[in-house]
């Protein structure tokens, strides 16, 4: 299986798993020309920003140091352009998650990694 193909299948399980657990998928691989965002949804009040890592085989320890900084910082100017594209979102809060798919399950890293403010 191509790495696009086993991409797209962890995608689809990852939306599988926040809509089993309440949240609601907003938009899926939104682009900019910052980046792109695999998953935007809504867990209640927040809107969330989802990276989905695909991984035949994963360790716990040390995943929140899987998406590079300027990784995080494309998704973050991404996410920022979506809000203004997309005012009804606003006034909500912010979060950026990670969820890791692999042979051992998914694993969901809320509040993976925020905005700097310097």
């Amino acid at each position: 299986m191509n790495s696009r193909l086993k991409g797209q299948g962890g995608e689809d399980r990852a939306a599988a798993y926040l809509e089993s657990q309440g949240y609601e998928i907003v938009a899926r691989n939104f682009r900019s020309s910052f980046g792109e965002i695999d998953i935007i949804a809504l867990d209640r009040d927040t809107l969330v920003f989802i990276e989905v890592k695909a991984w035949s085989l994963f360790g716990i320890e040390n995943l929140e140091y899987s998406i590079t900084k300027q990784k995080q910082q494309r998704i973050i100017k991404t996410a920022k352009f979506f809000i203004g594209t997309h005012r009804e979102y606003n006034s909500m809060a912010l979060r950026f998650d990670i969820i890791f798919i692999g042979n051992q399950g998914i694993h969901h890293l809320a509040s993976a990694f925020m905005e700097r403010v310097l």
